[in-house]
């Protein structure tokens, strides 16, 4: 098997270099024809998905399975569309690579420039997401890198007409197919967290587990896409009825995505007009409520669940909610710091001189003042799509689009200088910064 990988990973190291030498036209024909390619291969793609479904069903009912991870695997048509959607909305932004980051003039004749490139091979590791496949895919091409991809066992079929298709699309545009790889199985992860010669970035997409047992296991970076346990504090000068309009949209619109709130935080003098409603409005959704002690008395009588200290730090990726009081902007604060995964937050309130507060004190990725959670994402932040939401602060964070797939290098342009004549006793350097177009 590590020898299968290492030509696969092999390949993808001379894919990533012919890609990194491409302009932009030539990677836009590329998703073009991906995204015709995903069309006209759509009753493949969903018949693989409907087999994966059904095998996990299946896998749920004994236990082996997640019921969220259900929820995220399934297509439809639509789902399908939207997806072709992403792909060319990739191809209609920027190129990231390529681009002139700086320049500077160090003496007469002797420029220096900073020009962005492409990072090489991208490992990403996945669970159960479809639409994964094609929004990495679609950013590894625009950025000129390589991705060779492992979806999880749930999602094998899916993975497999997608990645063909792509690579379809790859060889009717003239580029390289190999470009866009899959594995499939555990030992094949192992087998590619051996290879940092050829490996530049891992992306695990999925629990706090798996990516530290990820960062556990390999020299090659980690770009952490970790749990999403996202908060919504609704403040003392909360409006209620904008605080329960975003709670239920940051809970109910995808309850298993890592962007949907988990906790919600209510201020105390904000039970008396917020509580209610909000409790009411959660249970006739059909969310499960699980509250702390001051929240169950505001129930009165509506059936909340007690909460206990795991409820804190739990990510349920369903339609279930933890509700406490809090008693100051502060005490939210340093709950949201404590429980909280580093992915979204969120503060209801017409106090902008609380939310500055909120928005300075809380340590996440995204820090919203009155909105929805479910903002967090890339094609909603401009980005086209996303390779993950990254939680740490190392090299990119939270939905890391195009320009986290992307570093630079130093380019410089001399006419025979040696550096022996610079220095001490040696001539001076100008380093005169000139103009970027």
């Amino acid at each position: 098997m590590s020898d299968e990988i290492r030509l696969l990973a092999e390949s993808a190291k001379g894919a990533s270099r012919r890609l990194a030498a491409l302009r932009a036209p030539a990677k836009d024909a590329a998703l073009e024809e991906i995204a015709a390619r995903l069309e006209a291969d759509a009753e493949t793609i969903l018949g693989a998905n409907a087999a994966d479904v059904e095998e996990a069903v299946a896998l749920v009912s004994r236990g082996e399975l997640a019921e969220p991870l259900l929820a995220r695997l399934k297509l439809d048509p639509g789902k399908l569309a939207a997806m072709v959607d992403g792909v060319r909305s990739v191809a209609r932004l920027e190129d990231p690579s390529g681009r002139l980051l700086a320049k500077t003039l160090l003496d007469d004749g002797l420029v220096l420039e900073k020009v962005s490139c492409p990072l090489g091979v991208l490992a990403v590791v996945f669970e159960s997401r479809p639409d994964a496949v094609t929004q990495i895919s679609a950013l590894a091409v625009k950025s000129g890198n390589a991705v060779i991809l492992k979806g999880g066992r749930e999602s094998a079929r899916s993975t497999a007409a997608l990645v063909a298709a792509i690579r379809a699309g790859l060889a009717a545009a003239g580029l390289p197919e190999d470009a866009v790889q899959s594995v499939a199985g555990r030992s094949s992860v192992d087998a590619l967290l051996a290879l940092d010669d050829l490996v530049d970035l891992v992306v695990p997409r999925g629990s706090n587990a798996l990516v530290r047992s990820i960062r556990e296991r390999t020299r090659i970076p980690v770009l952490g896409h970790a749990e999403g346990l996202c908060h919504v504090y609704v403040d003392a000068a909360a409006n209620p009825e904008m605080a329960v309009s975003i709670v239920l949209d940051a809970k109910l619109t995808y309850p298993a995505a890592c962007n949907a709130v988990e906790t919600v935080l209510v201020h105390t003098a904000a039970v008396p007009d917020v509580m209610l409603p909000l409790l009411g409005s959660l249970l006739e959704k059909g969310v499960e409520v699980r509250g702390c002690e001051e929240t169950r008395a505001a129930a009165h009588g509506l059936p909340v669940v007690p909460a206990t200290e795991d409820d804190w730090r739990t990510e349920y990726g369903a339609p279930v909610v933890s509700v406490k009081v809090i008693g100051s902007l502060d005490e939210a604060i340093a709950h949201v710091n404590r429980f909280g995964s580093g992915h979204t937050e969120a503060i209801v309130t017409d106090d902008r001189t609380a939310a500055e507060r909120f928005l300075a004190g809380v340590d996440a990725a995204g820090v919203y003042h009155n909105a929805s959670t479910r903002f967090a994402d890339g094609y909603r932040y401009g980005l086209g799509a996303e390779v993950g939401i990254a939680t740490g602060k190392l090299h990119a964070r939270g939905p890391v689009g195009l320009e986290g797939l992307v570093t630079y290098r130093w380019l410089l342009r001399g006419h025979g200088q040696s550096s022996a004549a610079y220095g001490p006793g040696g001539k001076p350097f100008r380093h005169e910064k000139l103009p970027v177009p």
